[in-house]
């Protein structure tokens, strides 16, 4: 993760569950990657527990955010304005409650990262 440039790719996905999710918030270079990607302005989408990466990168504050529902008091604490909906789209990111709602995701996704490298 030490090499990776945001400059290298177009989008993040970031994984849901519980150890993905926790295994990335706990690395401080993915981390910084997650922080630098969302401050480049690029497409970021996260599904489940993935938010608890964009807690740890202070990339949650001020912006409406959906994710599992034994998460959402973290994401309160961390500023973000949490909604119980399928996927909800602040800006460049995008994220989804549970694989319940994977086909709403897919499509958000698709949408979202089909605009990667556009200008707003």
């Amino acid at each position: 993760m030490k090499s990776a440039s945001v400059d290298d790719y177009d989008a993040l996905l970031l994984p849901g569950g519980t150890v993905n999710p926790d295994q990335l918030r706990v690395d401080s270079d993915a981390v910084g990657f997650v922080r630098d990607f969302v401050g480049a302005g690029k497409p970021v989408a996260s599904i489940c527990h993935g938010p608890w990466t964009l807690i740890e990168a202070g990339v949650a504050a001020g912006r409406t955010l959906t994710s599992y529902p034994s998460i959402r008091t973290d994401l309160r604490n961390a500023g973000a304005n949490v909604v119980d909906e399928e996927v909800a789209r602040d800006g460049n990111l995008v994220t989804s409650r549970s694989p319940d709602d994977l086909p709403a995701f897919n499509s958000a996704i698709v949408e979202l990262f089909s605009q990667a490298g556009e200008t707003t």
